[in-house]
């Protein structure tokens, strides 16, 4: 039988055209290695033009559903998006207290890409008093960064101070991610036996219609890595990487801005062995 490979539970809402959201998220588990499991926050409708509405889960479905996925199978590590309502927020925020599971990611989602919001008050202060000091890392924008510390982050060095609060507010590290920056740049500060150390990763800009989902993308990608081991500044650089390559191999879907190709590994071709190398005996 089998090894069975490392189990991410994704937490987020659904988006009907798969370009985020949980669905979105089990792609980028299977073309990590990993074993995807999931628990809908919030129904949506929406397209690659934009979300139209959005209608939180019955919380009380979410805690039955998360307690009944804890029971059943050991998780390796949980992935935060979309949490849609302060009850919601509330009822993550129990689960993952009593859970203390491992490798918790939250990608602290305040609006989507086309500027329907998808959180309210409530959800955010949860978020700032509970889900942050309870995960291992957050994945925030620089807008996301902003709305949290009250103060405008347009650059590196507002990285490092908006870093600087969200450590103060119990975040143990932080991926602030500037992919919208004239010089896409993210910012990586965690803490350590030396105090607070910082890494940057830079990369070049993509011209690109293909960018739907890349912050959860990325997020859960780094939950993947964090399962299988890896330090966080290794997760951090490999899932910026496979977010450069998955949109770099997007196809074009809709007619508002497209998913990226979360499986674009698996339709790579493969290298055909020579003749003589696949003969035996010869």
């Amino acid at each position: 039988m089998a090894e069975a490979p490392p189990v991410v539970l994704t937490i987020a809402g659904f988006d009907p055209s798969s370009g985020a959201g949980v669905t979105a998220d089990i792609k980028t588990i299977a073309a990590h290695g990993c074993y995807g499991v999931s628990c809908i926050t919030a129904l949506t409708v929406q397209s690659t033009a934009g979300v139209r509405r959005v209608e939180p889960v019955d919380p009380g479905l979410l805690k039955s559903s998360l307690r009944e996925l804890a029971d059943d199978v050991e998780i390796a590590a949980v992935h935060l998006g979309m949490l849609g309502s302060e009850s919601i927020a509330k009822t993550v925020a129990d689960f993952l207290a009593r859970a203390r599971l491992p490798n918790v990611v939250l990608d602290p989602i305040i609006s989507s890409s086309s500027g329907a919001a998808l959180v309210d008050a409530g959800s955010l202060k949860v978020m700032a008093e509970r889900l942050i000091p309870l995960a291992t890392v957050i994945t925030p924008n620089v807008d996301e960064a902003a709305a949290f510390c009250g103060q405008e982050v347009s650059d590196v060095e507002e990285m490092r101070a908006a870093a600087a609060k969200l450590h103060a507010m119990g975040a143990k590290a932080v991926v602030v991610t500037g992919g919208h920056l004239e010089r896409p740049t993210d910012l990586l500060s965690f803490t350590s036996s030396k105090g607070i150390e910082q890494q940057t990763y830079k990369s070049r800009k993509q011209v690109s219609s293909s960018t739907h989902g890349t912050g959860c993308a990325f997020s859960t990608a780094i939950a993947c890595h964090l399962a299988h081991g890896r330090a966080l500044p290794e997760a951090v650089l490999l899932a910026k990487s496979y977010v450069s390559a998955a949109i770099a191999h997007a196809y074009p879907i809709g007619h508002g801005a497209g998913p990226l190709h979360h499986l674009y590994r698996f339709h790579q071709k493969r290298p055909v062995a020579r003749r003589h190398e696949a003969e035996s005996g010869r």
